[in-house]
């Protein structure tokens, strides 16, 4: 393992006291890398030296839900709808005065990574999105997939109903690392490895922010008013108008690499997709040089 030294600061940012781990000088070339479900930060420890021997300032936040991340009010809806996931970064964007910055993301990460390029294209260098395109369409969420598509996706309908929200209040680490295993067949990581990322999921939020993505997305929950304008202009599929590299592992368990064959029609701006062979779902851990390297590409 590759190890950095990381700062450790709180931003207010919108509705959230974000934890995020910053790298690299202040001057240097601002790049955030955005996590998903179910991981943390330490997905980009190998990354993230990588892109500060290209002299760039690396920001690793903890999602909403995770690590040391909190809402300033009880009042708020743990919403984890893709919208706010967006204004999530962009506020954050603004709590460190950074104007623009490459986003480089996955799963979670890589929708509000997308979602941000699309709805502030003015404020994002570069887009790095693991998966292609990653912008829900909750208006068909209910047409079914092919059933090579639909059933990876088991924990999303677990998580509809009530055994699913008190099924991960129970045995959250339990079900994140069956996760794992199933999402990254070809990746033998070791019992330390995924627990060096569960402590994250011992955020006070992070079932009811998990279980409201998952209800969310399929129209079942209605989201945070706040975000219902980003929402609308998220529903005609926007596109994304920024230089993207959009990489699929071959053995991700979540979609098959081919779901995101087609995805160059919603990038307008210089596109490239590459897939990596024997490469699951959480891939900047499987293989952080070529995540890394789709970041330099941006730089």
């Amino acid at each position: 393992m590759i190890v950095t030294t990381a700062r450790l600061v709180q931003v207010r940012a919108g509705v959230l006291d974000i934890a995020c781990e910053e790298s690299g000088p202040a001057g240097g070339r601002p790049v955030i890398l955005l996590h998903g479900f179910p991981y943390d930060p330490r997905a980009f420890d190998e990354v993230v030296p990588r892109l500060l021997a290209k002299g760039c300032r690396v920001l690793v936040p903890y999602l909403r839900g995770f690590g040391a991340t909190r809402f300033l009010s009880a009042e708020t809806l743990r919403s984890g709808q893709q919208a706010a996931l967006a204004h999530d970064v962009v506020a954050l964007m603004d709590g460190l005065g950074i104007a623009r910055a490459v986003l480089a993301g996955y799963d979670w990460g890589g929708r509000a990574a997308c979602v941000a390029a699309a709805l502030w294209p003015q404020r994002v260098l570069g887009l790095v999105t693991v998966g292609g395109y990653n912008i829900q369409d909750i208006a068909r969420a209910d047409v079914p997939l092919a059933p090579a598509f639909e059933h990876p996706l088991w924990y999303q309908y677990y998580f509809h109903a009530e055994r699913g929200r008190a099924g991960l209040e129970k045995y959250r680490h339990d079900l994140c690392r069956l996760l794992w295993r199933q999402w990254s067949p070809d990746w033998p990581f070791a019992d330390a490895t995924f627990e060096r990322s569960a402590a994250s999921f011992d955020n006070p939020d992070f079932v009811a922010v998990v279980v409201h993505s998952y209800r969310h997305r399929f129209g079942l929950v209605p989201g945070d008013s706040r975000y219902d304008a980003s929402e609308a202009w998220l529903a005609a599929s926007p596109v994304i108008t920024v230089p993207t590299v959009t990489l699929h592992g071959a053995s991700d368990g979540v979609m098959p690499a081919a779901g995101s064959e087609r995805h160059g029609r919603y990038f307008t701006g210089k596109y490239q997709r590459r897939e990596l062979p024997n490469i699951g779902h959480n891939l900047p851990q499987e293989a952080p040089a070529a995540f890394a390297d789709a970041v330099i590409t941006l730089l």
